[in-house]
């Protein structure tokens, strides 16, 4: 699952990706996958994954969303939240890495 530039959750099927070739400093023709949806296409050799730095607000919603597609209980849900409202605070973290982040603690 990736987290687009567009603050939407991708599985890597083929209904939310599209193949394309792009440019990168290793090959003139590399092979890569874009978001149907937004169109934006992941550049993993040059920008390895795209890093998204949301508000808190923002980071809200795509917790809720990112619970609710990895089927956390009900019980979890707020718990979840308050340890990605905790982590945003302490630094400088992507919100992909403050998602994965509070999920694995709460499942330790």
């Amino acid at each position: 699952m990736l987290l687009c530039e567009c603050g939407e959750f991708i599985e890597r099927d083929h209904s939310e990706i599209f193949r394309d070739y792009i440019h990168t400093l290793i090959n003139p023709s590399t092979s890569t996958i874009g978001h149907k949806k937004c169109g934006f296409i992941f550049d993993f050799i040059d920008n390895e994954i795209p890093r998204k730095y949301s508000s808190k607000k923002e980071l809200k919603s795509l917790a809720m969303k990112y619970a609710d597609k990895c089927d956390l209980e009900q019980n979890d849900v707020g718990n979840y939240l308050v340890e990605v409202d905790r982590l945003k605070s302490i630094g400088n973290m992507s919100d992909n890495e403050i998602l994965i982040t509070a999920l694995r603690k709460l499942q330790s």
